[in-house]
């Protein structure tokens, strides 16, 4: 089924470039990616985009044809470093053909794929499971903002800070640690303190308040924190945290409505996803509940699947000895890589006729999956 919407405006790539890195941030891609804008000028007017999984001549040539100027695509058309662009390389004749077209690439991968409410979270709703969690969180995505400001300014402080992206600890808002203090500092001769006068140790009551920032909103938070706060010069430490961010990581986890067989579930799963074709672990006489989803290549996380005492885990990519990996405590079931990670195009389009109902944006009709089966 081809989706479109009928264009009505144009619009400025670094617009559409914000939204998408506010559904996925471009700091929770993997050290190996290579997300977010790779070819275009972020002043530049689109007038479409062609939404992928991968990038093909065939998709640029679908681009050009309906008169597109911008391809949003999951896998990256630049992925490894390129060192060298030899005529007749596949890589050269696509970056070529976009380049030549003006047309404006821009991926959205892992930061995607470690984002719950990305395609993990669209997997699990279409099996019907709710209540879903990250399975493996990620690290080092949090910080702690430590500020100082007069007694009867900590409410508009800590509401500032809230309403920006902190305080959060897991399903709890609005955290944060309040201590009562001293502090003391002298104003120079250019300055024009809030309290105090220039040149005398000033003395004033304070409260130091301690938040939880998302390395997302970071920037946003200590902007915040400025335009709100009344001192000239605001004192504030920014510590890195060593602990999981539990909103973001690889994988999801959560639990069918009720248990059933393991091959009831391989039915589920054809029928819900389409598919002619799974490769599964042995399937055994235990019932199942509890679902692990990783889209894409997830061996690496059958261990923490297995310590998260999921009784499925679903991904792609497995190789002849991961199905080894779990033994009988669960089922590995591969759906291939091509068939959990093309509901991107879905994803993609339902989140930008959601903000923006008058863009011209088209699923592609191109299968880009290079497996075939006989």
């Amino acid at each position: 089924m081809i989706h479109v919407i009928q264009l009505l405006f144009k619009m400025v790539l670094k617009e559409l470039c914000t939204f998408l890195e506010s559904k996925a941030s471009l700091s929770y891609q993997e050290e190996y990616d290579n997300a977010g804008l790779l070819i275009g000028d972020p002043d530049m007017e689109i007038s479409g985009a062609i939404l992928c999984l991968d990038i093909t001549e065939d998709v640029l040539d679908e681009a050009i044809g309906r008169g597109f100027n911008m391809i949003i695509s999951h896998h990256p058309l630049i992925f490894k470093g390129l060192k060298k662009l030899i005529h007749g390389s596949a890589e050269t004749v696509l970056l070529s053909k976009a380049i030549k077209n003006d047309l404006a690439i821009f991926s959205i991968h892992t930061n995607l794929d470690n984002s719950l409410d990305g395609l993990n979270g669209l997997l699990m709703k279409k099996l019907g499971i709710t209540g879903y969690q990250v399975l493996y969180p990620q690290k080092r995505l949090l910080f702690k903002l430590v500020t100082f400001c007069p007694v009867e300014y900590a409410g508009k402080i800590r509401l500032a800070l809230f309403e920006a992206g902190a305080g959060h600890i897991g399903n709890y808002d609005s955290c944060s640690f309040n201590v009562s203090g001293q502090g003391t500092f002298r104003a120079s001769e250019n300055t024009n303190p809030f309290v105090g006068e220039k040149n005398v140790v000033h003395f004033e009551d304070e409260i130091r308040i301690e938040v939880i920032v998302p390395d997302h909103v970071r920037n946003q938070v200590v902007s915040s924190l400025i335009k709100n706060h009344p001192y000239e010069e605001v004192a504030y430490d920014l510590y890195p945290l060593d602990n999981y961010y539990s909103k973001i990581g690889s994988g999801a986890v959560g639990t069918l409505p009720r248990e059933q067989s393991g091959k009831d579930f391989l039915f589920l799963v054809k029928k819900s996803l389409g598919l002619t074709v799974i490769r599964h672990s042995k399937v055994g006489s235990r019932l199942v509940k509890r679902i692990g989803i990783c889209s894409g290549s997830g061996s690496s996380l059958i261990p923490q699947a297995l310590e998260a005492e999921v009784d499925v885990l679903l991904t792609a990519d497995l190789k002849y000895h991961d199905f080894f990996l779990a033994g009988d405590h669960m089922l590995l079931v591969d759906i291939g890589h091509y068939e959990s990670e093309h509901w991107v195009k879905e994803w993609l389009y339902d989140a930008l006729i959601e903000k923006f109902p008058n863009f011209a944006c088209l699923i592609s009709q191109v299968n880009t999956n290079p497996i075939h089966y006989f």
